[in-house]
């Protein structure tokens, strides 16, 4: 009977054994973002060498449908983990009590004024500035100055030459509505609409209509000012066939004419994997990360301990009073304001 009890607890040993952490099957974690996340593999290959984790990279449209899948898939979440909610609809995704609740040790070294949930559900990951972008050659031919406010999108001489997006189609096109709202104020931006509106501006649905089919900084079209990046303009140093000693484009970034776009990570409500979930936001957050992303993303890193990239730091410029809104107001005002542009520029 003795050897018989011996025997037994030595398998009961060996099974427990086999059920401890080593025999657990790997982690997979699914990061959900938008169609313009990039980053270098050997970035992520490092989480993963580092932690055990797998990191699989769902991306769900723009922003807006990114934001509008997850809310609709709340209670049996299509992620773990979501990037690149920005501050035009963070409202949206914390109203809808998407995200957990996870203060990550890397806040320490972010500044507070990117941070806008108290409850940290939602974790600043990246900046940038949506600003005027002009073609530096047609003004250099041409007799007048380039554009340094948007007064001057509506000066007569400036008639015909600039190209936005559609606010409700388009990030961008919101931002840059955002901005004339701050520039001008809820009772005088729709005046100001209706005079670039009469000034020829032309209206395209997106980003790449705007910028690679009627900008002529960047393509056979005729429009030399566009709503694009403060940070376009080392984006075209990098990817120019031929070396560049210069960007051919600017941005303008006076006070009062860019709108700055903070991006977010959050925990999606519902993981499976909240412990290795946190793993992964902090990894996002930190310098590894944060230092990958102005050239695969050409924004700035949320982190103020990142290093940024020469090419980078050289051609892009960083305003430094861009227009702001709180996250709430703009949530409250949002399809209003995008209702009252449509009615003047479209209709």
């Amino acid at each position: 009977m003795i050897v018989k009890k011996v025997v037994l607890s030595l398998m009961m040993l060996l099974f427990l054994a086999g059920c401890g952490p080593d025999s657990a099957e790997p982690v997979t974690l699914r990061l959900m973002t938008h169609d313009s996340f990039e980053i270098g593999a050997e970035t992520l290959d490092q989480f993963s060498a580092e932690t055990g984790i797998a990191v699989e990279i769902f991306k769900a449209g723009d922003g807006g449908q990114m934001v509008n899948q997850a809310v609709l898939a709340r209670d049996n979440p299509l992620a773990d983990v979501m990037y690149g909610v920005d501050n035009t609809f963070l409202s949206r995704a914390l109203a809808n009590d998407i995200f957990l609740a996870y203060a990550s040790p890397e806040l320490a070294n972010i500044d507070d004024a990117l941070k806008v949930d108290p409850q940290n559900r939602a974790l600043p990951v990246d900046f940038g500035d949506v600003c005027l972008n002009y073609d530096k050659a047609w003004f250099a031919q041409s007799e007048l100055d380039p554009p340094d406010s948007l007064d001057d999108l509506i000066d007569p001489a400036y008639a015909g030459l600039t190209v936005v997006q559609n606010p409700a189609t388009s990030t961008p096109g919101l931002a840059f509505l955002f901005t004339t709202i701050g520039a001008y104020g809820e009772d005088g931006f729709e005046a100001y609409w209706q005079a670039l509106n009469a000034n020829d501006v032309l209206v395209t649905n997106g980003w790449e209509d705007a910028y690679w089919g009627q900008f002529s900084g960047a393509s056979d079209g005729d429009r030399p000012i566009v709503v694009s990046y403060a940070s376009s303009p080392p984006a075209e140093v990098l990817f120019a066939e031929e070396e560049l000693s210069e960007a051919p484009t600017a941005a303008v970034t006076a006070d009062g004419t860019c709108f700055r776009q903070i991006e977010f990570v959050g925990i999606l409500n519902g993981t499976a994997h909240e412990a290795e979930a946190q793993q992964l936001v902090d990894f996002l957050l930190g310098r590894t990360f944060q230092e990958d992303i102005p050239l695969n993303m050409f924004v700035y890193p949320a982190n103020n301990s990142a290093e940024i990239p020469g090419i980078f730091g050289e051609y892009s410029v960083l305003p430094q009073n861009p227009v702001t809104l709180n996250y709430d107001t703009i949530d409250q005002n949002r399809e209003a304001w995008i209702q009252a542009w449509t009615e003047i520029v479209l209709q």
